[in-house]
Parts: structure tokens; sequence; C-alpha cells
């Protein structure tokens, strides 16, 4: 089954199943329209803003909340492309993707005004975490790198480089990093760089690469998906969250 089909169905089951407690929620940020997904499985749960790989908020993230959300965290999967906006096309992800690379003063508002959509909500923003899948990765890094005061940041598969003229200097949070060995797109030059630049900023983190794990090996039904390294990562990330939230 291909990502498309896969993410479709994804929508209409976790739609169904999660009636009861998630729920679309539609915001603005910059007088634009975005479409998020929160799901609460109770009052004051900590927090975890989700961000979505480079086909914007599917059935994907829905998943993941609804997981996180079985393991007693509220999440706020946000959105970082627009109400609607959910590229198919590679060239239409390029495209959407690349307009906030080139600007991440708006990536960082959208990611922001998110978080400002959950507290509004009922999130504890206060005892929250970030975590986000490939573009979702490296959007996190951007966050983090922002000074935001969040009790850590995850990147699963997510892009590692550091824009110039930016740095760590200003971060919070331990940052978790997950990558695959064999990840072509984000090669382990670019994952030991970072380390080096985390080392050096004096920023508390942890780095992980999965042997055999290519990029995107946590995505269900892709080619690329690799079960023992998505079980490690998610067991991984389970346990940074009973670390670091309360």
């Amino acid at each position: 089954m291909n990502r498309i089909f896969l993410s479709l169905a994804m929508v209409f089951v976790f739609f169904t199943l999660a009636s009861a407690s998630g729920r679309t929620v539609l915001y603005q940020v910059d007088g634009r329209d975005y479409e998020g997904y929160f799901v609460a499985p109770k009052a004051r749960a900590p927090l975890v803003l989700l961000i979505h790989d480079w086909d914007g908020l599917t059935g994907y993230e829905i998943k993941r909340a609804e997981m996180l959300a079985q393991l007693g965290y509220a999440v706020f999967a946000a959105d970082l492309f627009g109400k609607g906006v959910r590229p198919t096309a590679v060239t239409d992800k390029r495209q959407h993707t690349g307009e906030l690379y080139q600007d991440r003063e708006k990536m960082r508002r959208l990611m922001k005004g998110a978080l400002a959509t959950a507290k509004a909500r009922g999130g504890e923003v206060g005892n929250a975490v970030a975590a986000g899948y490939c573009f979702g990765g490296a959007a996190v890094l951007e966050l983090a790198r922002s000074g935001i005061d969040l009790k850590g940041f995850v990147s699963f598969h997510g892009g590692l480089k550091t824009p110039p003229g930016q740095d760590y200097s200003n971060a919070k949070g331990e940052i978790l990093i997950l990558h695959g060995s064999a990840d072509a797109a984000i090669p382990l030059k670019e994952f030991a760089a970072l380390g080096r630049e985390l080392e050096t900023a004096g920023v508390a983190h942890e780095m992980i690469t999965y042997g055999g794990a290519e990029h995107a090996f946590t995505v269900f039904g892709e080619g690329r998906y690799q079960e023992a390294a998505d079980r490690k990562s998610w067991r991984r990330f389970k346990e940074f969250l009973a670390e670091k939230l309360r």
C-alpha cells in the first residue's frame, strides 16, 4: 500500500476511533487558517506538540497522537501548511517545505501559534515536549534553537543541518535525536556535525542511530519502514517523555 492510500485509510479509521476524545481544531496564525488535531485523555495531562512530515498532517500523525494519548499524554498535532493543504506530489511537498525552510521566522511562528492553540484548549504548555518526523524533526530543532522553554525536543529521522547564522546557544530542554544509520537523505556526517554543535553549546542531548534503518524508518506501510528501529525508537521516546514530563 502506498503512502497516499495508507494516509487516507488512517484518517478514516483514526478519526472514527478517536471521535470521543480527539478532534480537529481550526485555528489561525498570521490571519491564515490551519487545521490541527487535539486529543487529551484527561485534564492537565502532559503535552506533546507533534509536527508532521512533508505531506502535511495526515492519518500517520493522528495515529501517533492516539498512541500517545493511550499512554496518558495530551497531543496537539500541528498544521504547518494551512487548512486543506496536504500535498501528495513530491514537487508540491518540496514547495511547501521549501517555503518554510526559506522563512524560518514563519516556521517558528507557526509552531508557537500551535502551542498557543493547545494552551487555549487546556494543553499544559509548561509541561510539554515537541516531537516531529522527517520535515517535522527539522522543524522541532528550529523550535529548540528559538529558545522556547519546553522540557525536550525529539527528532525522528529529521533534518539535522543548522542554517547559516543560527546556533543552539539559546536552546532549553534536552534534545533527543533518533536516526537511521542508512539514511541517504541525511547522512551520518550531518548527525556527527550536530553532535559537535550540541556539545560545544553545552546542550543536554542524546543521539541514537539504528543500523540498517533508512530515512522514514518509522512510517508504516512505506518500503523503507523498519519494524525493529521503529519499535526501539518508540520505546526510547516513551522513556524520554516519562523522564521529562510530570
